[in-house]
C-alpha cells in the first residue's frame, strides 16, 4: 500500500505509554498516525492535516474529550469526522454524553487493541461510503430551501462593501474576503454556494485563486465568477480557460452581479427540484416493497411500526415481517449505508436481495435461530462482488406466541429497548459486524422471556442521530427517558413522534423508523 491510499487517525490521550501502544498496532495495520496529548495540539493538527479518524480520551487537561468532539462537530468540515472515544469511564451516563457529544462509537479501557484497529476500519469505511456516494448530507443540501451563501473576494474594502450591501438586499448570504489567504480560511469552515472574485490583487492573484480550488474536489464545481476591471479579450478567454461560470466587468455595477449570481441560482434550483420530482415519483410505486402498507397481525402481540423517509425520498431503511408458521414471527430493520443518488431504488433492491437470501436460508432451518439466520445472509452479501462496497445495519427479531420467547440478534445496529410491564428499561446491545463487512460476523442470540404487558422497541440511526438546531442530537438517553415516561394507555409511537418533531423541529437528517412489539395482556 503506498503512502496516499493509507489513512491517517488521529491519537489524544495525556498518556504517553497508551499513545505509543495505539500509534505501534496503527501503524502495523498500514495507518498514519497523528498524536496529540491535548485538545489544543490536536485542533492544530486537524487545521494542518487530513484526518480519516479521531481516537481520543475522556479526561484530559484543559478541554475533555466530549466539550473536544462537540467543538469538532461544529466546524461543517468535521461535522462526519469518525469519532471513538477510548476511556475508563464505562456507565451509562459517560456512554449518554459520548453520543450527545457526537461520538460514533466508545472502547472502554483496559481494551482489546484488535477490537480498536476493527472499529477504527468498520468506522472509516463506512466514511469512504458515505463520502463516495455523497448521501444523506448531500441530499439534505439539496433538497432544504435555505438562504445561498456567496463568498466575495476582492482587496478593495470599499468594493467589497458595496457589493456585500447590494448582495444582501438581494436576500443572499454574503461573506466578504481582502485576500485569497482569508478567502481560503472562510472556506476551510463553509462552503460557499457561488464564488465572486477580483483577479487583480496582491500576493495571490484571481487566476491562482482559481486553479487552487480546481485542486480541491469539493470546491472545483462551486460556480465561480470574475469581478474586474480587466475587460480584454486575451483576460475574458484565460477566465473561461479555468472553466469559470461568469465573468463580470467592475464598470458593469452591482445590479448586474447580483442578476448573474440570481440566473445562476435559479438555474441550480430548477435542475434540483427537477431532480427531487424525479425521484420522488419513482418512490411513489416503491416505496410499499421497502416497507409494509399494514401491520402483522400475530396472536397475542400487538405490532405496528413508523417510518417517515427523508424529504419523501427514502434513504436506506427498511423493514419486514414473515411468518414462519402459526407460532413464530420473524421480524426485520435494517438501514442500507452505501447509497448513491437513488438511495431509494438501491433500499429497495438490497431489501429484496436479502429478503431472498433470508428465504433460502429459513427453508433448510432446523431452529429458528436470529444469529444463525444473520450469519448465513452475511456470507452471501460478503461474497458477492457486486455488493462488496455496500453494507447495512440489520436488527432480526424471533418471536414465538406459544412461549411468549423473543430471540434477538443484530448487525452493527441500534440496541433495542426492552421495556418491562413493570416500568423498568434495558438497553439490550448486539456485538455483530455491519452485515457484508467481514466473512465472519460474531453474531448471537439474545433471548428474553416475554411477560404480558412488556414492550420492545427496535430504531435505526435515524432518531438518535438526529439534531436541533443547535446540533445537539436526539440521543439515545433522550428516546430512553421517553419511553420510560410513556403510561398505560397512551399510544407510544405518536408520543416518541411528536417529541422528536419538537425537539427537531420536523427538520429530520435521516429516515425515521421504529418498531414496538407489544405484549398483550
Amino acid at each position: 500500500m503506498s503512502e496516499s491510499e493509507k489513512r491517517t487517525v488521529l491519537i489524544i490521550d495525556d498518556d504517553k505509554t497508551i499513545r505509543k501502544l495505539i500509534i505501534h498496532h496503527l501503524k502495523l495495520n498500514n495507518f498514519i498516525p497523528f498524536e496529540a496529548e491535548n485538545s489544543n495540539q490536536a485542533f492544530d493538527i486537524l487545521k494542518k492535516e487530513k484526518i480519516d479518524l479521531v481516537l481520543s480520551d475522556v479526561t484530559m487537561e484543559g478541554m475533555d474529550g466530549f466539550e473536544f468532539c462537540q467543538k469538532v462537530r461544529e466546524n461543517e468540515n468535521h461535522r462526519f469526522l469518525p469519532f471513538i472515544f477510548v476511556t475508563a469511564k464505562n456507565t451509562l451516563e459517560d456512554k449518554s454524553k459520548a453520543v450527545e457529544s457526537g461520538g460514533d462509537d466508545i472502547i472502554t479501557k483496559p481494551f482489546d487493541i484488535k477490537e480498536l484497529i476493527l472499529k477504527t476500519q468498520a468506522l472509516i469505511r463506512r466514511s469512504d461510503i458515505y463520502r463516495t456516494y455523497g448521501i444523506r448530507k448531500s441530499l439534505k443540501k439539496s433538497f432544504d430551501e435555505v438562504t445561498p451563501k456567496i463568498l466575495f473576494v476582492d482587496d478593495d474594502a470599499s468594493m467589497s462593501r458595496l457589493f456585500k450591501y447590494n448582495l444582501e438586499k438581494a436576500g443572499y448570504d454574503c461573506t466578504a474576503a481582502n485576500s485569497v489567504d482569508e478567502a481560503m480560511e472562510l472556506i476551510k469552515n463553509k462552503i460557499p454556494d457561488i464564488i465572486v472574485s477580483d483577479i487583480m490583487m496582491p500576493k495571490t492573484d484571481g487566476f491562482e485563486f482559481r486553479r487552487m480550488l480546481l485542486e480541491i474536489p469539493s470546491l472545483k464545481d462551486v460556480p465561480f465568477i470574475f469581478l474586474t476591471a480587466k475587460g480584454s479579450e486575451e483576460d475574458i478567454l484565460e477566465g473561461y480557460d479555468l472553466g469559470i461560470t461568469d465573468y463580470v466587468v467592475k464598470t458593469a455595477g452591482p445590479k448586474l452581479v447580483v442578476a448573474k449570481v440570481s440566473a445562476i441560482i435559479n438555474s441550480l434550483g430548477n435542475e434540483r427540484k427537477k431532480v427531487i420530482s424525479e425521484l420522488q415519483e419513482a418512490t411513489s410505486s416503491l416505496r410499499t416493497k421497502v416497507v409494509p402498507d399494514t401491520f402483522p397481525v400475530f396472536e397475542g402481540f400487538s405490532i405496528s411500526h413508523m417510518h417517515i423517509p427523508f424529504k419523501g425520498i427514502p434513504g436506506g431503511d427498511f423493514l419486514d415481517y414473515f411468518q414462519l408458521d402459526e407460532n413464530n414471527l420473524v421480524i426485520i430493520l435494517g438501514d442500507v449505508m452505501g447509497k448513491k443518488w437513488g438511495a431509494w431504488y438501491f433500499a429497495y433492491a438490497y431489501a429484496g436481495y436479502i429478503r431472498s437470501a433470508l428465504r433460502s436460508v429459513l427453508q433448510q432451518a432446523q431452529d429458528y435461530s436470529p444469529s444463525d439466520i444473520l450469519q448465513q445472509v452475511n456470507l452471501t452479501v460478503y461474497g458477492d462482488t457486486k455488493i462488496s462496497e455496500v453494507f447495512a445495519t440489520l436488527s432480526i427479531i424471533i418471536v414465538n406466541n406459544k412461549t411468549k420467547e423473543l430471540k434477538y440478534s443484530g448487525a452493527g445496529d441500534i440496541p433495542i429497548i426492552y421495556k418491562k410491564s413493570n416500568g423498568e428499561l434495558l438497553s439490550i446491545k448486539s456485538k455483530g459486524l455491519l452485515l457484508g463487512f467481514s466473512k465472519i460476523g460474531d453474531y448471537e442470540d439474545n433471548i428474553i422471556q416475554l411477560n404480558e404487558g412488556d414492550q420492545v422497541y427496535l430504531t435505526t440511526d435515524g432518531i438518535t442521530d438526529s439534531r436541533a438546531k443547535n446540533l445537539e442530537s436526539f440521543g439515545e438517553h433522550r428516546l430512553y427517558e421517553i419511553i420510560r415516561n410513556i403510561q398505560t394507555g397512551e399510544n407510544p409511537l405518536e408520543i416518541i413522534q411528536k417529541k422528536f418533531d419538537e425537539f427537531t423541529g420536523s427538520e429530520y437528517d435521516d429516515d425515521i423508523s421504529l418498531i414496538l412489539i407489544s405484549v398483550k395482556k
